[in-house]
C-alpha cells in the first residue's frame, strides 16, 4: 500500500444533512492555473463527503450527441421485444445487451425493476484501429441489433465522449483527497466504463407490490455520468432516511460516487443509495455511463484515509471481481 501525506483538507462530513443536490461548475476543469483548479476540487470534495451526488454543467457534452443517442434508444426500445430478446443480456457472459422490464432486480427486497435498458463495454472508436481489449473478469465483446441504422455508430460516440468527460474528472477527484493530480492515472489506463440507455414506462396509478422503476441501491464503479430527461424520477437518501429528488436540469449532468470510490477512500466519499420511480403517467429515458477503474485494479483503501478512528472497512478485491459479482447479484433473479 503506498503512503501519501495525510489529508490536510476536513474528510468529516457536516452536521447539515443535506436536503437538495449541489451543482457544479466544471468550466474552469482544465485551467492552466492550479488554484482554479484546487478551487474546484474543493467544491467537489465537499459533495463528495457530504452527499455523494452533484450536477455537473459546463461538461462539453454536445447536445446533439446526446440527441442523437436518445433518438437511437427510443428507437431500439421501439423494436418488436422478439427482435429485441434477441440480444437478452444472460446470452452475455460480461453483461452486455437487452433487459426486458423486471429483469434486473437492483433492491434485494423488491421483486424488479420496471425498466428496460441496452448496455455496452468498452469498444474502439468508430474507424479506430484500436485492437480488442482484454478485461479479465468483464472480457467480452458487445452484441449489437442488425438492421437498426445509427445505432451503433451514435452509442459509441457518445459513450467515449462521456469517457472522455469521466477521464477529466479523475485529477479533480485526486485533487479533493490531496493527492497528485496524476494519481488515478496507473489506475484508469484501459477505463472499465458501461453504458446503459434506459427506458422507464410510467409506473401504474395502482402501487406495485415492491416494484419500481429501479430499486435503492449504490452503483458498484468510481462514479456515474447520467444524462436524464425532464421526467422526475430519480431519488438520493439523505443521512435522514429522506429521499430528496434529483430534479432534472437542462444543461446538466447529474455525476454520483460509486462503491469503487467508497472503498479506494474508506468511506471518506460516500457511495450513496439511490433510486427512480416514474410516477409521471409518461415514459421516462435516462443514459447512465458507470466509470470504473481498470479491471485489474485493487481497491486497496488510500492510506491518508485510514486511520485509528477509521480503519480499514472492506476486504481487497479487484474492481473487475466486485463489478462482476454485482451485477450477477442483480440478474441471477431472472435467469
Amino acid at each position: 500500500m503506498q503512503r501519501f501525506n495525510k489529508i490536510t483538507h476536513s474528510t468529516k462530513p457536516t452536521d447539515h444533512v443535506f436536503q437538495d443536490i449541489p451543482i457544479i461548475d466544471l468550466q474552469n476543469a482544465t485551467s492552466e492555473h492550479f488554484s482554479l483548479r484546487r478551487a474546484l476540487a474543493n467544491e467537489i470534495r465537499d459533495a463528495c463527503i457530504n452527499v455523494g451526488f452533484f450536477y455537473i454543467k459546463n461538461h462539453g457534452i454536445p447536445e446533439n450527441i446526446i440527441e442523437a443517442t436518445l433518438s437511437s434508444a427510443k428507437n431500439f426500445f421501439d423494436l418488436p421485444i422478439s427482435a429485441k430478446t434477441e440480444l437478452d443480456i444472460h446470452k452475455s457472459s460480461n453483461f452486455k445487451g437487452y433487459t426486458a422490464l423486471l429483469g434486473e432486480n437492483t433492491d434485494p427486497e423488491n421483486r424488479g425493476d420496471l425498466h428496460e435498458g441496452f448496455d455496452i463495454g468498452w469498444e474502439a472508436p468508430n474507424g479506430s484501429q484500436l485492437a480488442h481489449r482484454d478485461d479479465g473478469a468483464m472480457a467480452g465483446s458487445n452484441v449489437w441489433p442488425d438492421d437498426l441504422p445509427g445505432f451503433r455508430e451514435n452509442l459509441l460516440t457518445y459513450y467515449h465522449a462521456v469517457v472522455r468527460l469521466g477521464q477529466s474528472l479523475f485529477p479533480l477527484f485526486a485533487l479533493a483527497l490531496d493527492l497528485p493530480e496524476t494519481f488515478f492515472d496507473d489506475k484508469t489506463t484501459k477505463p472499465a466504463a458501461i453504458l446503459r440507455v434506459l427506458h422507464y414506462p410510467p409506473q401504474p396509478s395502482r402501487e406495485l407490490d415492491r416494484i419500481i422503476g429501479i430499486g435503492a441501491h449504490t452503483d458498484y464503479e468510481c462514479f456515474t455520468i447520467l444524462w436524464q430527461d425532464q421526467v422526475q424520477a430519480l431519488q438520493v437518501m439523505n443521512a435522514e432516511g429522506k429521499w430528496i429528488d434529483a430534479t432534472p436540469i437542462p444543461g446538466t449532468f447529474v455525476l454520483n460516487l460509486g462503491d469503487q470510490f467508497a472503498r479506494w477512500t474508506n468511506d471518506v466519499f460516500k457511495s450513496t443509495v439511490h433510486r427512480a420511480i416514474n410516477a409521471s403517467g409518461t415514459e421516462r429515458y435516462s443514459i447512465p455511463l458507470f466509470f470504473g477503474s481498470d479491471y485489474d485494479v485493487k481497491l486497496e483503501p488510500i492510506q491518508s484515509c485510514v486511520s485509528t478512528e477509521n480503519p480499514p472497512k472492506y476486504e481487497v478485491v479487484t474492481a473487475g471481481e466486485y463489478v462482476k459479482s454485482r451485477l450477477e447479484a442483480s440478474f441471477n433473479h431472472s435467469k
